[in-house]
Formats: structure tokens, C-alpha cells, sequence
């Protein structure tokens, strides 16, 4: 072979090389799954608020052709804190999600569990659900005012209805710590339980939302005393608590979360399939129906937004005396 056939070859095997480096790399293989359908671990009843939202959220992602399967299973106890056992112990290869909201705080912060989101991988933030202040139909108030100086006279004897250490307990001790009343805390393990007590007038007060009540509001079976959210919205009649002069925003915030340890092929694909189904206007428009908005952060955004609320809530649960840790 002749010097000048050598020194041809070396160029045209240094241009390829060039070319290969140059080229935009390959989106990676999806990854594999070892079931077809995944199991998505919702921590409360069927029926209950997070038990409707997931199975809209999980009829899209399924409709959208995404691989595995999601179904929902209701692993309720506890306060929302069986489920959640079950999640953390769960294998990290994609098969189990869990659907998670601010009881994995408030259980931590009154000691209930030893962990809290930092014990799972975060996917994606999915939705809020601000809720009314409800009560049950033959108590007196008609609104806020009426409740506040009734609670004043009789400090801790009006009925609340709460799941203790999760959000619906905290939601009153938000209130009492906003206008300076006391209730009488109720224990109920969810909503459907706290719903039935409502109805039934066993306690006088509950959080409720749109997804569980309204068609009880509407038939004068329950009164919204008050809405947290910013502004009015789905029951346009009844007034904000900022309305009422007592400043309180608040919503019940459910995300998706898998174990521990998953890789991040598996926290991408699952994230993808999640946005998709948050963003598509089919979802908003269910969702908005039962009195739930979207909010579609991802899992690069979620992280550091737990991190945030969890030391905001922190302070409000040292503040209020829920916060039983020892640190």
C-alpha cells in the first residue's frame, strides 16, 4: 500500500469519527417493565376526594396508549398512612406509584410516621384542591361570623370532624389559629367516614370539597360556611374566608411519587405519561368539575417545591402545637 492510499485512509477514518461525534444523540430506550398494568396506591377509600381525581388522571394516562397500564388501588388506614408504608416498602422498579398530598407532612410533623416525602422519588405535581369550611345543616351560622362568635362562647365544645395528623385535622387548627377559637377535634379515618358524620350531624363541622359535597350542599343536606381558596370559585355564593376577614389560603395539594431509589428512565417515562395526562384539556375540564385545579409541575420542580412547603408548614405546625417531634 502506498504512502499516499495510507494517509487517505487515516483522513477518511478521522471524518467519521467527526461525524459520529457530531451527530445529536439518540433519545434512550424506554424502559423495560416487569408488569403490564402498574399498581397506583391511593391512600384513602374509594369515592373519597384523591380516590376521584386518580381515576381521572389514570382513565387518561391509560387512553393515551401509555405502557404499562395504571390502575388505582385503594390502600386506606391510618390516616392515609398505611398506604404510604405499603409505597415505601414497595420495589423501586416502576410497578408501584403513589398518590401523596400534605398528610405525609402533617403525619410526620404529630408523629404519626417516622418519614415524609424525602422517604420517596418525586414525579410529578398534579393538582389543588382548596376546600369550604362545611357544616352540617340544622347548626345555626350561616357563615363564618356566625360561627367564630359562637365558637368564642363555647371554646372547645363545637364538633369537628378531622383525620388526626393528616390535612383535614389541620385545616381546623389552620382556622383556630387564624381567628383564636378552639374546636373539639373528632377522629375519622377519611372522608367518606367524615362525610357520613357530617350528613348525619354526629359533628358539626368538616372540611369538605367539591368532588364529595356538592350535591349535598345543593340539597340543603350540608352549608358551606366558607371557601380557602384565593378568590370565589365553583360555588360562586359562597364568600373566601378573606371575604370573611380571616386570612387563610389553603388547597390540598396530591402529587405522584414512586419508592425510593427508582432510576431515572423510569421517573421520566412515568413523569411524561402524568404531564400529558395533567395538560390535556379532557382532565382540566373533569377535574374542574369537581372543584380541583391543575397545576402540572414536574418532577425537577417538585422536589424543591416540597422541600419549600415543608418548612413553611413546619413553622405553622410548631406554631400551633401539632409539631410533636423531638428536633
Amino acid at each position: 500500500m502506498t504512502k499516499k492510499i495510507v494517509l487517505s485512509l487515516v483522513a477518511g477514518a478521522a471524518l467519521a469519527v467527526s461525524a459520529i461525534a457530531a451527530a445529536p444523540t439518540s433519545v434512550s430506550a424506554a424502559p423495560s417493565f416487569s408488569c403490564g398494568t402498574a399498581r397506583l396506591i391511593v391512600p384513602w377509600g374509594a369515592g373519597g376526594g384523591t380516590d376521584v381525581i386518580y381515576r381521572i388522571v389514570a382513565n387518561a394516562v391509560n387512553e393515551s396508549g401509555a405502557k404499562p397500564g395504571l390502575q388505582v388501588v385503594n390502600i386506606g388506614g391510618q390516616g392515609g398512612n398505611k398506604g404510604a408504608k405499603e409505597a415505601r416498602k414497595s420495589k423501586n422498579d416502576g410497578c408501584t406509584l403513589f398518590a401523596i398530598h400534605q398528610s405525609a407532612m402533617t403525619s410526620y410533623f404529630t408523629g404519626r410516621v417516622n418519614f415524609s416525602f424525602e422517604a420517596f422519588e418525586p414525579v410529578a405535581l398534579m393538582t389543588r384542591t382548596p376546600g369550604f369550611v362545611g357544616a352540617a345543616a340544622k347548626t345555626p351560622w350561616k357563615n363564618m361570623a356566625d360561627l367564630i362568635a359562637d365558637a368564642k362562647k363555647r371554646p372547645g365544645k363545637i364538633l369537628a370532624g378531622g383525620t388526626l395528623g393528616s390535612t383535614s385535622q389541620f385545616f381546623f387548627l389552620l382556622i383556630e389559629d387564624a381567628t383564636g377559637i378552639k374546636f373539639k377535634h373528632v377522629p375519622y379515618d377519611g372522608t367518606r367516614q367524615r362525610m357520613t358524620a357530617l350528613l348525619a350531624g354526629n359533628i358539626e363541622l368538616g372540611e369538605i370539597n367539591l368532588t364529595s359535597a356538592r350535591k349535598h350542599i345543593e340539597a340543603g343536606k350540608l352549608k358551606a360556611l366558607g371557601y380557602v381558596g384565593p378568590t370565589r370559585r365553583f360555588l360562586k355564593d359562597v364568600p373566601t374566608m378573606d371575604e370573611q376577614g380571616i386570612k387563610l389560603i389553603y388547597g390540598v395539594e396530591r402529587g405522584i411519587v414512586l419508592p425510593k431509589g427508582t432510576s431515572g428512565d423510569i421517573i421520566n417515562h412515568w413523569e411524561s405519561a402524568l404531564l400529558k395526562a395533567c395538560k390535556s384539556t379532557k382532565v382540566r375540564d373533569a377535574l374542574a368539575k369537581k372543584g380541583t385545579v391543575t397545576i402540572c409541575k414536574n418532577a425537577a420542580e417538585y422536589g424543591p417545591y416540597n422541600k419549600a412547603t415543608f418548612k413553611k408548614w413546619k413553622g405553622i405546625a410548631k406554631k400551633v402545637g401539632a409539631y410533636k417531634r423531638k428536633d
